[in-house]
């Protein structure tokens, strides 16, 4: 198998721009005042729960690659009843908080360059998802992608 054949493009870029949103962060000026600081943190660590568990209730299918693994099963209960990528929510959420956090344009544009990324990602996924699960196209009726609710 080839480099790229399973999404791993998107994983190098997931963790380049997590990478550096870390050093917006520690390297760059914070514009936030005190209360815009507290509710960014709040949600930074709300986003951390929300990976962790999604990771947890996913169990043996955790991979980092968009691709399934062989002999997978699709989850369908817990976080993955409120939306379908809740992984993706969690990093979302805590890019999101550490941007508020530490707002800057450079934490600003990092984290709706990650957005957009993870957008994509989820949709290759996605995509495989339907071939393998026949009822993944109910479940995409029903559940929204990435944030709950919304989209």
């Amino acid at each position: 198998m080839r480099f790229g054949e399973r999404g791993e493009w998107y994983v190098v870029g997931q963790f380049t721009l997590l990478g550096l949103l870390v050093l917006a962060l520690w390297l760059t000026p914070s514009f936030s005042p005190s209360w815009l600081t507290w509710l960014g943190r709040g949600l930074s660590w709300l986003g951390l729960g929300v990976l962790l568990l999604a990771a947890w209730q996913l169990g043996r299918n955790l991979t980092a690659l968009p691709k399934p693994k062989p002999g997978g099963y699709l989850v369908q209960q817990g976080l993955y009843r409120v939306v379908r990528h809740p992984i993706y929510c969690g990093l979302l959420l805590w890019a999101l908080g550490s941007s508020l956090a530490h707002l800057n344009p450079w934490t600003v544009l990092l984290c709706g360059l990650l957005f957009a990324l993870l957008d994509r990602k989820a949709s290759l996924e996605e995509h495989w998802l339907q071939e393998r699960f026949p009822e993944y196209k109910s479940y995409r009726r029903r559940v929204k992608k990435l944030i709950p609710w919304i989209y």
